[in-house]
């Protein structure tokens, strides 16, 4: 499972926005095969003194951002399903003791198969957890062995079906396609397998072979087959042909969701709103309002479990670097990221951000972008500026060109 920040909603504009905290768990059990993310694999955990420098430097961060209203609340990692119910009970008070925390705040955990027990999710689900992210990744037992995973193929499904019961409409899976050897065949029957069995929510991801990683490692020495890039973009077609026909609705580039099962949490990030990073390697974007700050900033915690908690322990958070975004640095991140939806950018959310400049002002004039809406990749109407699926499919390949459209409009003048 990847790293996740504390995440708070909200928007860089007038007023004090409502923020989506997200805590991270930095400890698994093993290290997966294809994983390079910020985690750890320690003899033992002293989880008292983690939850409490979680619970501090949850306080302290929002006060810092002088958040008056929580909307998520995502517990990442790591493996989070790793840590006690009793640890997200305890930081789901601090968050609630900062700011104010709806009853009906989307509260997720990402969980393993291996360590979601029923009695675990139970517990987790009286600590205040109401939706599940599982880190499935496969259905097929040889594919988990080679992705270096604990669970097998019948641990998940057992893990998906105590997880529907107790989380209703509110749980997701991983996936991941374009393994080493793996088959558009194989593929399309690990989502049809899937669709007998998930919920409302799933998510896509193609596998990244890291450099320094196992699998990478042995992809290079000739081990395993690297897939060719014409099989992966038939994998992501197939899925979402399969997805899109059994009534899901692909909201943003790696996530389909069904029922209106969208995830809450991830949209506010998408969306370029406020979000704060708790916990080790975690990262943030908030406006420093208790310092008497405007703009917003980057943030990132410092990496090393230890060294995080002997910083949080002395000054109240283990924040190791922060820098103000520019106002081109903040609408390039909206743009790349708003642009991954299915809704794209809206012009009132570009208006926050850009009140000199607009949208049509920047990519409705004669340019990289007006050729793209011509080719059928872009659209830019009345609703904002968007990816169609054909522009979604390639978007990695676009976005240079609009960045560097953007950088020419000189929005900080």
């Amino acid at each position: 499972m990847g790293p996740r920040a504390v995440h708070m909603k909200g928007h860089t504009w007038h007023g004090r926005p409502p923020h989506a905290p997200c805590p991270q768990w930095p400890y698994c059990r093993k290290r997966c095969s294809y994983c390079n993310f910020n985690t750890y694999v320690v003899p033992a955990v002293d989880e008292a003194a983690v939850r409490a420098c979680l619970v501090r430097e949850a306080q302290t961060l929002l006060r810092l951002s002088q958040v008056h209203s929580v909307t998520s609340v995502f517990f990442g990692g790591g493996t989070p399903s790793l840590a006690s119910p009793g640890t997200v009970a305890a930081v789901l008070e601090a968050v609630a003791g900062a700011a104010h925390l709806p009853a009906g705040a989307e509260v997720t955990l990402e969980a393993n198969p291996s360590s979601t027990s029923a009695s675990a999710l139970d517990g987790f689900r009286a600590a205040g957890v109401n939706r599940l992210s599982i880190g499935v990744q496969s259905l097929d037992d040889t594919e988990l062995r080679m992705l270096g995973r604990e669970h097998t193929a019948a641990e998940a499904r057992k893990a998906v079906e105590a997880a529907r019961g107790l989380f209703p409409g509110r749980t997701s899976i991983d996936l991941l396609f374009g393994l080493p050897g793996q088959s558009r065949d194989a593929w399309a029957q690990r989502l049809e397998a899937t669709l007998r069995l998930c919920d409302d929510h799933i998510s896509l991801y193609q596998l990244t072979l890291e450099r320094g990683t196992a699998l990478a490692a042995q992809v290079r020495g000739g081990a395993l087959p690297a897939p060719p890039q014409d099989l992966l973009a038939d994998m992501y077609q197939t899925a979402r042909n399969v997805l899109v026909a059994a009534g899901f609705r692909h909201y943003e580039v790696s996530n389909f969701a069904r029922k209106g099962a969208l995830s809450t949490h991830n949209l506010s990030y998408w969306r370029a709103e406020q979000y704060i990073g708790v916990g080790p390697g975690a990262h943030g974007r908030f406006v420093l309002r208790a310092e008497g700050g405007c703009s917003r900033e980057a943030r990132v915690q410092t990496l090393e479990p230890v060294a995080w908690m002997r910083e949080v322990q002395s000054q109240g958070h283990g924040t190791r670097s922060r820098a103000v975004l520019s106002p081109l640095e903040q609408l390039e991140e909206l743009l790349t990221l708003g642009l991954r939806m299915d809704e794209g950018i809206t012009h009132e959310r570009w208006g926050h951000f850009s009140p000199q400049l607009s949208l049509q002002a920047v990519f409705g004039e004669p340019g990289e972008a007006r050729a793209l809406q011509q080719e059928g990749w872009l659209v830019l109407d009345s609703g904002g500026l968007r990816c169609p699926w054909a522009g979604l499919a390639v978007l990695d390949s676009l976005l240079p060109d609009l960045l560097w459209q953007l950088q020419r409009q000189d929005p900080e003048e």
